[in-house]
């Protein structure tokens, strides 16, 4: 039985995953990264303990997909912004010390890829791209059914591919990736550079209301749904003339908004896209749901012990 463990800026959440993608027990606790990342490994360790109980489960592999960047390999967390003071922790060592059972890290978005590839809906795809569309674009690609890796183990950063370079300055030091423009904030971004001060909903405005408010019929709020349709689109047009998947599945808090988008997306992959065959790469909702990221923490450890990406029946 499988321990997940998700590791994110805001929360730590665990839970017991069957080998059929079932959460069968979960907790979770606030990261307060600030306390320090020993003080974080002790509650997670009583939050597993307690997951197992729950289930009446023994844990037998620990699989963890943590907001990255990370080192699979070593199995260190890297320098993350949510994670202050936390860098050059063994994490996978530590849990392997405590627990005495195998255990596989990869960055949350990867961890996601191989959940949707293994038990959702990239299901028998062995060309996959998963894309989640939240706070910033991430994701992770899947080739003959395998994680992809790039020199040193490195996590493809696709949210940073350039779209326009004469765009809006990214985190990341340049201007115009595709997350500066079609990220969560560079919708509310967008709205505020071309609202007044009397716009009415200025306040407490994010990506989410803004979608609430377009389907409600405000012109503004349309707008803004067109254009994050057309970049969310191009971005999606590079990864389908770059990597030509069998399937690019979407996920994300943006992405719970996908029927204001989907159209758009295609009209635009449609027209940049003649060279390759398009038409055969479908384009998914991930199929995980709320419990998406424990489902991926787990897939991890299947995907490294088992050597190769498994199909449950």
């Amino acid at each position: 039985m499988i321990a997940a463990v998700d590791i994110g800026g805001t929360k730590i959440g665990v839970g017991m995953v069957d080998d059929d993608g079932r959460v069968l027990s979960r907790r979770e606790t606030p990261t307060s990264a600030e306390l320090g990342y020993a003080k974080a490994l002790d509650r997670t360790a009583v939050l597993l303990r307690e997951a197992a109980k729950v289930s009446g489960l023994e844990i037998t592999g620990i699989g963890i997909g943590s907001t990255g960047p990370v080192d699979p390999i070593t199995g260190e967390i890297g320098d993350v912004n949510f994670l202050p003071g936390w860098q050059g922790s063994k994490i996978v060592e530590d849990l392997h010390r405590l627990f005495r059972v195998p255990v596989a890290m990869e960055n949350d978005a990867d961890a996601a890829a191989i959940g949707e590839a293994g038990w959702g809906a990239g299901k028998d795809k062995k060309r996959l791209i998963y894309v989640t569309v939240g706070t910033g674009i991430g994701g992770g690609v899947i080739l003959d059914g395998s994680l992809y890796r790039g020199v040193d183990g490195a996590h493809p950063e696709i949210g940073h591919h350039v779209i326009d370079a004469s765009g809006p300055a990214c985190l990341c030091g340049f201007h115009g990736c595709w997350e500066s423009l079609a990220a969560g904030p560079a919708m509310v971004s967008w709205v505020e550079t071309v609202t007044g001060p009397d716009y009415p909903h200025r306040e407490n405005l994010s990506a989410k209301k803004i979608c609430e408010l377009a389907v409600a019929g405000d012109d503004l709020a349309k707008r803004a749904v067109e254009r994050e349709a057309r970049y969310l689109g191009l971005g999606l047009a590079n990864l389908v003339v770059m990597f030509t998947p069998d399937a690019i599945v979407l996920g994300g808090s943006v992405m719970k908004s996908a029927d204001l988008f989907m159209e758009g997306i295609r009209r635009v992959i449609r027209e940049s896209c003649r060279y390759v065959p398009f038409e055969k790469t479908e384009i998914a909702l991930a199929s995980l749901g709320d419990d998406a990221n424990l489902i991926g923490a787990a897939r991890v450890w299947h995907h490294r012990f088992a050597g190769r990406m498994q199909h449950a029946s």
